[in-house]
């Protein structure tokens, strides 16, 4: 069975959730109080952090890679592009939302000084890729994909980062609706992340 520590309230985990719910396979998710981190978890993760997911004598701790061996281990449904060419592009897509969007969250969570800088980078990156979805139903088009998964977590927490957006990205705002009624991004959903918007 996959077991997948898990931060109730760590985006990155979210994402992790949100792909096994996805797929309706059996595992189990450890809850980690990301206060008081097991001492095993240190063991299995030289970096100390969420998410890590184990099975048997493997263990993942980066939540890209932890999601493509979910998505090639149980393939149904298809959450990485079967086109080797999609693949690639939804890799190099994946690689510049954690350089551009992804890589602001510590800072939003912990650094005060450079928060507001990161808010605001944020908020301009997700401005820019709002209007894919005034054509699309999801990042790829009509497909849910990885892509969808990846940026699911940061926009439930938007209210909670006090990042504002500009009524430009209303479409963006539509799509993320359509990804918060999804039935694996609602059974993902760990209390706390429950009451993160109202």
């Amino acid at each position: 069975m996959m077991n997948l520590y898990s931060g109730t309230i760590c985006p990155f985990s979210h994402r992790c959730r949100i792909m096994l719910y996805e797929k309706g396979m059996d595992f189990q998710v450890i809850d980690v109080d990301m206060f008081g981190k097991p001492e095993d978890l240190v063991a299995i993760n030289p970096h100390n952090r969420v998410p890590v997911l184990v099975e048997r004598d493997l263990a993942l701790y980066e939540p890209n890679i932890i999601n493509e061996y979910i998505d090639e281990r149980f393939p149904h449904p298809q959450l990485m592009p079967p086109d080797p060419i999609m693949r690639a592009r939804t890799r190099q897509l994946l690689s510049g939302m954690e350089r551009e969007i992804f890589c602001h969250i510590d800072s939003i969570d912990k650094n005060a000084k450079t928060a507001d800088k990161s808010r605001q980078e944020v908020a301009a990156r997700l401005t820019e890729i709002s209007s894919i979805f005034s054509k699309n139903k999801f990042m790829l088009g009509d497909d849910y994909s990885m892509l969808d998964v990846a940026l699911a977590p940061l926009l439930w927490r938007l209210g909670v980062y006090e990042i504002k957006l500009p009524r430009t990205a209303a479409p963006l705002m539509k799509y993320a609706e359509r990804i918060f009624s999804r039935q694996g991004f609602i059974d993902a959903l760990t209390p706390s992340e429950k009451i993160m918007r109202r």
